[in-house]
């Protein structure tokens, strides 16, 4: 089993299929039980969708909060 540390580490490559199966499944694994690391898909995923549909327009406040939490977050992780 994975730590949330090392599945957060694996996101963006996980939500773009450039992880190796084995990994992939890992990473599976520890969503199925953790909600956080969860949220934290959830929040990648809206993340891309929305930069994705407004490239040119700025990003909301809230969204850019949101952002620099999880940015810290990971930064106080590692």
């Amino acid at each position: 089993m994975i730590s949330c540390r090392d599945a957060v580490r694996q996101l963006w490559d996980f939500l773009d299929g450039a992880i190796a199966d084995a990994d992939r499944r890992t990473v599976e694994e520890h969503l199925s039980f953790c909600r956080r690391c969860c949220g934290e898909v959830e929040f990648a995923h809206e993340l891309r969708t929305f930069l994705a549909s407004q490239a040119s327009a700025g990003i909301p406040p809230e969204v850019h909060a949101r952002l620099l939490s999880v940015i810290d977050e990971l930064t106080e992780a590692g």
